[in-house]
C-alpha cells in the first residue's frame, strides 16, 4: 500500500541508458561485420566479374567443376566453347569459370 519514493523513481531511469547501452554495441558489430565480411565479398565478386568479362579466345581457364581447357569461341555473355582435348569441346556457363590460367596477347589491329 506505501510506494516510497526510491521505487517510483528507480522504474523510469534505465529506459535512456538501456537504449543506449544496446545500440552502440549493436551499431558497432554491424559496422565490422560489413568490413571485415560483406565489402571483401563485394570486391573480390567484382574482380571475378571484370576476369569474366575479359575472357578471349585462346585464354586457359579453369571451371568450377575442375575441368582445365583453352576458350576457343565465346559465344554470348552466358556461354563459352572450351577445348578440353584435342578435338573435344564443351560448351560450359561463362559464370563456372573459377580462374584464368593463362591469358593471351591480344593481337594486333
Amino acid at each position: 500500500m506505501f510506494v516510497t519514493p526510491a521505487f517510483a523513481q528507480a522504474a523510469g531511469a534505465p529506459a535512456g541508458g538501456l537504449l543506449n547501452s544496446m545500440l552502440v554495441p549493436m551499431l558497432l558489430v554491424f559496422a565490422i561485420m560489413y568490413f571485415f565480411m560483406i565489402r571483401p565479398q563485394q570486391k573480390k565478386m567484382k574482380e571475378h566479374q571484370g576476369m569474366l568479362g575479359a575472357l578471349r579466345r585462346g585464354d586457359q581457364v579453369i571451371t568450377a567443376g575442375g575441368l582445365i581447357g583453352k576458350v576457343t569461341k565465346v559465344k554470348d555473355d552466358t556461354e563459352v566453347e572450351l577445348e578440353v582435348a584435342s578435338g573435344v569441346k564443351v560448351r560450359v556457363v561463362r559464370s563456372t569459370i573459377a580462374s584464368v590460367v593463362s591469358k593471351t596477347e591480344p593481337a594486333e589491329g
